[in-house]
């Protein structure tokens, strides 16, 4: 999404890069995913390094952590294989249809987001950081860190009001039913200067 920080107003740069740890002040993190051994038991199935792909010039990094349908198939480690097919095919939106997505996304100071709007139930986690949620009914709401954003389909942007430090957000969002508000269709917004960033697919 096109930054109001610095000189980033250009269409999405979505370049993948090895890490955001070289610019920001926030540390990497690893994925640990769990399964069951054959008799039953918890077992730690594969632990995953983040990977992080860059937008509008480094002003902001998604790790994307998970992907699955829903409900979730865990027979065979299908959702397993969802996920991992879903990102070699590179074809992933912010939500998903038919499914879930969970990802972190890093924020750098000052950086504020356009305008967006997601066909999805999303949940947002401030885990490092502040961030003020921005809505298109003029509302702002100062996050402090462990505070949640539980949006619904609505436009809003996120902000860094921070002059020296990165923030840090996770974002588990759900597909929905489609949304009518005085009978208008409420569908995927990404806003204007978006150009790039893939759609989700899930409007109907």
């Amino acid at each position: 999404m096109s930054s109001t920080h610095g000189t980033s107003n250009n269409a999405v740069n979505s370049q993948k890069e090895p890490s955001p740890q070289s610019v920001t002040n926030l540390p990497s993190t690893t994925t640990y995913l769990t399964g069951h051994n054959d008799e039953g038991q918890a077992v730690v199935y594969s632990e995953r390094p983040a990977t992080y792909k860059m937008f509008d010039s480094g002003d902001m990094f998604f790790n994307q952590i998970y992907t699955n349908s829903f409900p979730a198939d865990l027979n065979e480690n299908a959702d397993v294989k969802f996920h991992d097919d879903m990102m070699a095919g590179g074809n992933l939106g912010l939500a998903t249809k038919g499914g879930v997505v969970c990802r972190m996304v890093d924020f750098a100071p000052q950086y504020e987001c356009l305008m967006h709007r997601t066909k999805s139930l999303d949940y947002g986690i401030l885990v490092e950081g502040e961030i003020e949620m921005k809505l298109d009914g003029g509302e702002t709401v100062a996050l402090k860190r462990g505070d949640i954003a539980v949006q619904r389909a609505t436009m809003h942007a996120w902000r860094n009001p921070s002059t020296t430090s990165w923030a840090r957000m996770v974002f588990v969002l759900q597909d929905m039913k489609p949304l009518v508000i005085n009978g208008k269709k409420l569908g995927e917004d990404y806003g204007k200067g978006t150009e790039g960033l893939l759609p989700s697919g899930n409007d109907d």
